[in-house]
């Protein structure tokens, strides 16, 4: 072990607090040879970091092992359960309700790199050749849900995918929904003719006045309301290397490494 801990590894109260979302060693055939706690350190490592999947540190597991098990939790559901209770735990502890009755919807485009795979697309409005990564965060950033697919699709086709792949009973108090103008028009309908979640554009609050030219418009970036929300979001996430770019080879392997670094963050609010 290092003499010093890594910034990505857990502290006795973190790791108290993931310790119950994880399943429990299996009885049957050889017992582990690794404590999940230091492959679950070994995985935050990988996310933080940004590193290779062969160049993990020596006194991590080998790679392999490290990979399959990410593998088994996000096949088996494990990493989308533990995210959830832990979003749910930290929206108790700042005074809300579990289940979120408002939440924000936007995209991001991910330069892709030499590692291939499906759903890859050019998207012409950033000119940049990857994948699109559509999350629906709470009013306080946490992610509800999230997606990943081809940057060539609108953003109103990767929502409602995103949207269609939550079940019927996911986020049950969900009624209102923030966005940008590119999800107004059928989509919004649709969203609120399937899941009863009624769509509003947040604006400017001066943006009438400057339309009709009744006040002189100021130069330079303007905070738009509820949708900086989700771009805060998107600035947490790009603090995990990992998801600087779309090193991953699978889209579901994108949305788990999404899972595990909000986790990462929500971990830290909780102990």
């Amino acid at each position: 072990m290092p003499d010093r801990p890594y910034p990505s590894d857990l502290s006795d109260a973190e790791w108290a607090a993931l310790e119950p979302l994880l399943p429990p060693p299996c009885r049957l055939g050889r017992p582990p040879k690794w404590p999940r706690r230091v492959m679950a350190e070994a995985i935050f490592y990988l996310v933080r970091s940004g590193c290779a999947w062969r160049m993990l540190p020596r006194h991590f597991p080998p790679w392999p092992t490290v990979h399959s098990q990410l593998t088994r939790w996000r096949k088996d559901g494990t990493l989308r359960c533990m995210h959830d209770q832990l979003r749910e735990h930290a929206r108790e502890k700042d005074g809300r309700d579990r289940e979120p009755s408002a939440a924000v919807l936007d995209s991001q485009t991910a330069r892709a790199t030499g590692t291939g795979g499906p759903d890859r697309g050019f998207d012409a409005a950033k000119k940049t050749f990857g994948r699109k990564r559509h999350i629906l965060v709470d009013v306080s950033g946490l992610i509800l849900l999230a997606h990943i697919h081809a940057a060539s699709l609108h953003d109103t086709v990767g929502a409602r995918q995103m949207v269609e792949l939550a079940p019927m009973a996911a986020l049950p108090r969900l009624e209102l929904v923030w966005a940008d103008g590119a999800y107004t028009g059928p989509f919004a309908k649709w969203l609120e003719k399937e899941r009863g979640w009624r769509m509003e554009v947040p604006f400017h609050r001066q943006r009438q006045a400057w339309r009709y030219g009744l006040e002189e418009r100021p130069a330079g970036f303007h905070v738009l309301p509820r949708r900086w929300v989700v771009e805060r979001t998107f600035a947490w996430l790009s603090r995990s290397r990992r998801l600087a770019r779309d090193y991953e080879r699978l889209p579901e392997t994108g949305v788990a490494m999404i899972y595990t670094a909000m986790s990462r963050i929500m971990l830290r609010r909780i102990a």
